[in-house]
């Protein structure tokens, strides 16, 4: 992958277009839909839903979730573990491709109906992103502001990033992609699977449906080397 087509692919992020992100051979080794999260409409759910058939989630930098003070999923396990024993039995720490996972709490707008259509799904993305925009300038009221716009549970998972350095699957790559291009880092992910073989579908696969609809892809290594 060259300069010209990682700049393809900012560019086609600026215009509030998908990219597909490949982590790396050697890790999950699973290409994921993204998109920034301030562009995102009930159409674009709609296709990671049937096209990439994964979980559909937000992704965000760590300075994000700083300034609204939510946890990991594993740190609120870890506290609640003393009250529910089940939980001391339930950590992660068997992960085959990862040592820490980046996921965190999952929410609902206060606007939606159920939470899970399409219409909702979108609603709750793109206020979460409109939200993360307005207030990483003025974090002041950010917790407030937070609490009173989203409830959990709900139908959208959030993901933390825990900083390339750290960690370096879609969650990182996704938001710092979205930094070099000068957007909000907040991107909603979804990874792309295969009904017949009913695992990830394979890299080769994934580069033959982007060619065929125009999609950049992008290695996450050449991310890595961008920063």
């Amino acid at each position: 992958m060259t300069n010209d087509a990682l700049n393809d692919a900012i560019n086609v992020l600026q215009k509030g277009n998908f990219i597909i992100i490949h982590d790396a051979d050697s890790r999950e080794n699973e290409c994921d839909f993204v998109i920034a999260a301030e562009f995102i409409k009930p159409e674009h759910v709609a296709r990671m839903r049937t096209e990439g058939g994964g979980m559909i989630c937000i992704a965000m930098s760590g300075e994000i979730a700083g300034m609204i003070e939510i946890p990991f999923f594993s740190d609120i396990r870890d506290f609640a573990s003393e009250k529910f024993k089940v939980l001391e039995k339930m950590t992660d720490n068997d992960l085959k491709y990862d040592k820490k996972s980046a996921f965190s709490i999952n929410i609902n707008f206060r606007g939606v109906f159920t939470g899970i259509s399409d219409f909702d799904r979108a609603l709750t993305i793109k206020k979460f992103a409109d939200f993360a925009s307005e207030y990483s300038e003025n974090s002041e009221n950010a917790v407030f502001e937070f609490a009173k716009n989203f409830r959990t549970p709900g139908h959208v998972h959030l993901l933390i990033s825990r900083g390339v350095k750290n960690r370096a699957g879609h969650t990182e790559l996704a938001t710092e992609i979205l930094k070099i291009a000068g957007l909000t880092p907040v991107a909603a992910i979804c990874e792309i699977l295969d009904g017949g073989t009913f695992k990830a579908k394979s890299k080769e696969k994934v580069f033959e449906y982007a060619n065929k609809h125009n999609i950049p892809v992008v290695e996450g290594r050449e991310i890595l080397k961008n920063l």
